[in-house]
């Protein structure tokens, strides 16, 4: 924007109206998740734990690797996974070598969950982006790739 011209009604400036913009969308996109997934008795940031740890096969991840991975980056993902052991789809094992680290898996009962819900998500991420064509979807991974480059 030319220093010239006005900023978007009711924005200080154009970045302002992006940034905003961002926020709001990952927040309805995250709404809307939740709605797929609370039926199953899971909040989307367990379901990114487990995808993780699906991921991972049967050699697990440590607590620190898996919130590195978070899409939301949390410092409560002990507490995340506490609650899904409680529900018998997270397990834990301490490290032989070092007893201040703890391996998570998932259990058969996690990989039974995820295959569940396999279809239902995959039924979302389609109609979540399904106004953007194919063309205009690259351009917005592109986009946002940039982005979060920019802000590491």
């Amino acid at each position: 924007m030319a220093t010239d011209e006005k900023p978007p009604q009711n924005f200080r400036s154009r970045e302002q109206q992006a940034t905003l913009g961002l926020l709001r969308t990952a927040d309805a996109v995250k709404r809307s998740l939740a709605q797929v997934i609370a039926p199953h008795g899971i909040t989307p940031q367990q379901y990114n734990v487990l995808r993780i740890l699906r991921g991972a096969g049967p050699d697990g991840l440590p607590t620190l690797t898996i919130g590195e991975r978070m899409i939301e980056q949390t410092p409560g993902v002990t507490r995340l996974v506490d609650r899904l052991e409680r529900k018998g789809l997270v397990g834990r094992t301490p490290c032989p070598k070092d007893r201040r680290r703890v391996f998570c898996r998932i259990t058969t009962k996690g990989l039974d969950l995820l295959k569940e819900l396999d279809g239902p998500v995959k039924r979302w991420n389609s109609q979540a982006v399904s106004v953007l064509p194919p063309s205009e979807m690259d351009l917005l991974v592109d986009m946002l790739d940039r982005v979060r480059a920019s802000n590491y």
